[in-house]
């Protein structure tokens, strides 16, 4: 493993996490500006969340004097839930259902490709 690492979080993200470990898959392990581009054109509302948090992951990288932008991948992104919003809904014969609106927390890690 590289030493260098960059992390970007993002909590409280009005999606399901489940949602968004679908397109996690397709990026991790990727050189940034790939995984960037592949975000760009994907359709979901995840890849538009997750495309701003991996440029600000890349933001926080360019604070650092001594990493080299060009070769960091995507080491990891966790999707973790966090707390569940819970409301009914009115439904026949006087009764409710509960439903459940779900929240993420992202969190992204950069490396250094170098090893």
């Amino acid at each position: 493993m590289s030493g260098i690492e960059v992390k970007a979080k993002l909590k409280y993200v009005r999606i399901s996490p489940q949602k968004v470990r679908r397109l996690i898959g397709g990026i991790k392990g990727k050189p940034v500006e790939i995984g960037l581009d592949k975000l760009k054109f994907m359709p979901q509302k995840s890849a538009a969340i997750l495309e701003k948090i991996v440029r600000s992951a890349l933001a926080n990288a360019d604070q650092k004097p001594d990493i080299d932008l060009d070769s960091l991948v995507i080491r990891n992104i966790i999707a973790d839930p966090g707390p569940t919003l819970k409301r009914f809904k009115a439904r026949a014969r006087g009764r409710g259902t509960r439903i459940l609106k779900r929240t993420s927390h992202i969190t992204v890690i950069l490396a250094d490709d170098t090893v």
